[in-house]
This record gives structure tokens, C-alpha cells and sequence, in this order.
């Protein structure tokens, strides 16, 4: 319909033209310059495209949430594996207790962002209700000198969460703002396996100062893994890769997945009978056994951390 109009628009100033001049005291003005409708299109396309553009990056802006720094905790490191099974939150565990055995005069804490299959409680030792503040919120249950918060304090061992997105969101929204962490240097996060809707809701509303991947060196794993990996490099958050190495999975699988996706490897944790029994009893090897090959592979993983959100800030 514009064309149309425009067209016939062009030959009603052609036929004025050819008929007469406008003019203007002594001054002659010519008929102004005709354009093709090709051009027309291609502006009027362009003006269209820019608008739809810039509606989208509107439209995406409001979506986002902002992130919010959790009140008092000034570092959040993320614990995250493609898949289950590879040992992340014994690792979360003995990351934590590790930052606190190689520096203790940083405060370390430990939220288990499993909502649906928490193990910090077994892994730490810890049962009971969180008491609440005058400020109605949860206190963390204390051991081996790291404050932790978890679903699993909050349900009975044997109660099956089945619960929808919404309700997710809402559980991890209360385990992220409602909790008096009180000062901590870092906050150490055992996120779900995978790369789902808790995660991503985690890193849209925390500030994350890095992620820690982890992963046995089997091909399986390692597919897993790099979902991981590519999901926290889209986000823009810094990600090193920590692994469990033993030779019944293979060797340097993740060595070179990591060298692919151009992040560090941060240790190689032996898969170890010791690191099975101890966590099974929630004394973690970094505390029951410290001088131990296992508990000092963790506590070197520890070092690569802090060195790494070291190297960061620069």
C-alpha cells in the first residue's frame, strides 16, 4: 500500500513539473530529486530493524535480574558439575575447609544449593533446625569451624522434595538472602549437578567470583563437564577446573578438556578409599586425616583458588 501511494505520489509531481515551475520571487526551485523504491524499502527496513533492536535489548534488560552481593559474604565460589556422581560436593566440603586450613584468619562458609539432594548435612555432620534472629533470619549450624546452611536442615532425611520451578526459586531465594552469614571472606556454594534453572538463577543474582568444575577424567564425565564449563563461560564468570583423577577412568581427560576450553586445571584429587570412609562419617579428610596425600591435594586445590580470585582482582 505505500509503494502504491508513493508511486502515484511521484507522478503527480512529475506531471507538475513537466507543466510548470515553482516559483519563489526570482528563484527558480527544481522538482525535488525522485528516489526508487528499492531505496524507500531499504530505509524504512532499516528504521524498522534499529527500532525492533533496540526493543529487544529493553525488553531483555527488564528480564535480567541485577545482581545483589549477599549481605556480609565479600567472595561467592561455585561448586558445579555437569553430572552427578563425580564427587562435587565431597569436594565443596573439603574446599572450604581447605581455604580455612591454609588461611585462619579468613572466615569460610557453605551453602548446599542441592535442593534436591542435599549432602552437606551427612558431609559436615550436622543435624537440627536453624535457630532464626531477631531479624527473622536462619542461623547457620556450625562445624569444624565453617558456618553451613542447607535444605537438609530444614526436611526430614527421608522426605522426597518434589517440588516445581516456582517453589525452587523461592527455596533458593531464602537459602541466598535470608540467612546471617554474618562476615565471610568466602562463601563456598555446592550447586546441583547440571546446568538448570537453580544454577542460572544463582548466577543472574549473586556476584560470582569464580567456579570450581568438577569431574573424573572418563569421556562420559567430561561431555558433562563441559556443558559446565560453557554454561558459567557465557555467563562471564571465571572458571578453572578441578578433577578427580584415578587411572580405572582413564588419564588427562580433563587436563585436556581443560587445555581445549583454555581454563587451568587447579589439582588432581586420587580417588582414594580414605576420602570415601571419612566423608561417610561426615569427618572430611582435610580435617580427620590433614596429612594425609588426599587432604593436602585438596588444600593445594584451596591455594589455586585463592590465587586465582588473587590473579583476578588485579
Amino acid at each position: 500500500m505505500f509503494y502504491h501511494s508513493y508511486k502515484t505520489l511521484s507522478h503527480v509531481y512529475k506531471f507538475a513539473f513537466a507543466n510548470s515551475a515553482l516559483w519563489s520571487g526570482s528563484r527558480i526551485f527544481p522538482p525535488p530529486p525522485m528516489m526508487c523504491k528499492h531505496e524507500v524499502r531499504f530505509k524504512i527496513s532499516g528504521v524498522h530493524e534499529r527500532s525492533s533492536q533496540e526493543k529487544q535489548k529493553a525488553h531483555m534488560a527488564r528480564g535480567l535480574p541485577k545482581q545483589k552481593p549477599i549481605t556480609g559474604v565479600k567472595e561467592v565460589i561455585v561448586v558445579a558439575s555437569g553430572k552427578g556422581g563425580v564427587g562435587k560436593s565431597t569436594t565443596a566440603v573439603n574446599l572450604a575447609l581447605g581455604l580455612l586450613a591454609n588461611d585462619r584468619s579468613k572466615s569460610v562458609g557453605l551453602l548446599d544449593a542441592d535442593v534436591y539432594g542435599p549432602s552437606v548435612p551427612k558431609l559436615m555432620n550436622l543435624k537440627g533446625n536453624p535457630e532464626l534472629t531477631e531479624n527473622n533470619l536462619m542461623r547457620p549450624l556450625m562445624n569444624f569451624g565453617i558456618p553451613c546452611m542447607s535444605m537438609g536442615f530444614l526436611i526430614e532425611d527421608t522426605v522426597p522434595i518434589v517440588w516445581r520451578g516456582l517453589m525452587v526459586m523461592s527455596a533458593i531465594e531464602k537459602l541466598l538472602r535470608q540467612v546471617d552469614w554474618g562476615f565471610l571472606d568466602y562463601l563456598v556454594i555446592d550447586m546441583p549437578p547440571g546446568t538448570g534453572d537453580i544454577q542460572l538463577s544463582i548466577i543472574q543474582n549473586v556476584p560470582i567470583a569464580g567456579a570450581v568444575i568438577v569431574s573424573t577424567p572418563q569421556d562420559i564425565a567430561l561431555v558433562d563437564a563441559r556443558r559446565g564449563a560453557e554454561m558459567f563461560r557465557k555467563v562471564k564468570v571465571p572458571c578453572p577446573q578441578c578433577h578427580h583423577q584415578t587411572h580405572i577412568f582413564g588419564s588427562d581427560g580433563a587436563k585436556e578438556l581443560a587445555h581445549t576450553l583454555g581454563v587451568e586445571v587447579l589439582g588432581d584429587i586420587p580417588l582414594h578409599l580414605n576420602i570415601r570412609e571419612t566423608s561417610d562419617t561426615g569427618q572430611p579428610v582435610v580435617v580427620s586425616s590433614p596429612n594425609s596425600p588426599e587432604a593436602k591435594a585438596y588444600r593445594r586445590v584451596a591455594s589455586a583458588v585463592v590465587r586465582r580470585l588473587a590473579d583476578k582482582a588485579l
